[in-house]
């Protein structure tokens, strides 16, 4: 009897052992096959900067990481294929904004991107820079704030997808300087730039990376930057809160994340490794030519980051009515 229950008690000690040291053995084993990871459509800063990153993360995890693009409906569809995704960590989202900005405007949207997802870690942060056609007789961020006032609904912006980054820059900038533009709406940022060299409308507040070799070229003029401080990606451009709209800052974040429930050491296993390659000299310095800075940090900085991205432009939303069905 004695020798009965002495096994059983061995057994059960060793099944507790097994069951509390799971996630590490995971972790520990994780990855044995390929990771797929769902992003935004190709050819996209996001996409881009997600494909440099993985030919060196490939190289560390010993695993293949194959980049699969949904990028329709804003973000929407890739959050969800990794919502109903297995929670094993061979399934990620590496998204921005609209990933997470589209479910507060879209009611129909039903999953909640801190709550369905599992942040991993952060990518890289990107902004906005404030430009306007060449014949728009302004030369900073006051005097265009000037114009606006002085001929209230004259101006046009060129708007980007509805929730985008220069959507809603743009919107929060007219909000915070407390002035009436035109929004035309272009489908996607290119379109809007287009327009914009062409003369259709006044200014736009696209993507740095998208901006720069128009402004370089003198058929775009820089006013502003959106980060808080000046910043290497648009080098001797002022930010526009110091310039005339002050406390104005946009930097929009992309991150990985997985599916919610996803074993605490797996998803540490890829943000070690995610960060060591973006710590690489070689990584950041093609990340910046991208017009892209590398960000990296723990789980908990990038719910938080993304947290906090809802949280401003949820305000911003329900001011300006964006809210639809």
């Amino acid at each position: 009897m004695r020798t009965t229950i002495g096994v059983a008690m061995r057994s059960f000690v060793m099944l507790a052992g097994v069951v509390c040291c799971s996630g590490t053995v995971w972790g520990q084993t994780y990855p044995v096959r390929a990771i797929r990871v769902v992003g935004p459509t190709v050819g996209g800063a996001v996409d881009i900067n997600a494909r440099l990153v993985a030919q060196y993360l490939s190289v560390g995890l010993g695993q293949q990481i194959v980049i699969e693009n949904r990028g329709g409906a804003g973000g929407i569809l890739a959050a969800e294929a990794v919502i109903r995704a297995q929670p094993d960590g061979y399934t990620l989202l590496v998204y921005g904004p609209p990933a997470w900005i589209n479910p507060l405007i879209k009611r129909s949207v039903t999953y909640d991107p801190l709550k369905d997802l599992q942040p991993v870690a952060l990518l890289t942060r990107a902004a906005n820079l404030l430009v306007v056609h060449p014949s728009v007789p302004v030369k900073t961020v006051s005097d265009l704030v000037k114009l606006a006032k002085s001929k209230p609904g004259q101006l046009f912006d060129a708007g980007s997808d509805t929730g985008s980054s220069a959507h809603l820059s743009a919107e929060l900038f007219k909000s915070m300087a407390g002035i009436s533009i035109v929004r035309v709406p272009y489908k996607g940022v290119g379109a809007g730039i287009t327009a914009l060299v062409s003369g259709e409308v006044h200014w736009m507040l696209p993507a740095i990376s998208a901006a720069m070799p128009h402004v370089r070229t003198g058929r775009l003029r820089a006013l502003g930057v959106s980060t808080a401080a000046p910043t290497v990606l648009a080098p001797g451009i002022p930010t526009i809160g110091s310039s005339g709209v002050p406390g104005f800052v946009t930097e929009s974040p992309n991150a990985y994340f997985a599916p919610a429930g996803t074993p605490a050491a797996i998803v540490a296993r890829f943000n070690d490794e995610l960060n060591r390659v973006l710590k690489n000299p070689e990584v950041r310095e093609k990340l910046l030519a991208s017009g892209a800075e590398a960000i990296g940090g723990s789980p908990q900085q990038a719910y938080e980051a993304v947290r906090l991205e809802m949280v401003k432009w949820g305000k911003l939303i329900k001011e300006i009515g964006l809210q639809e069905d």
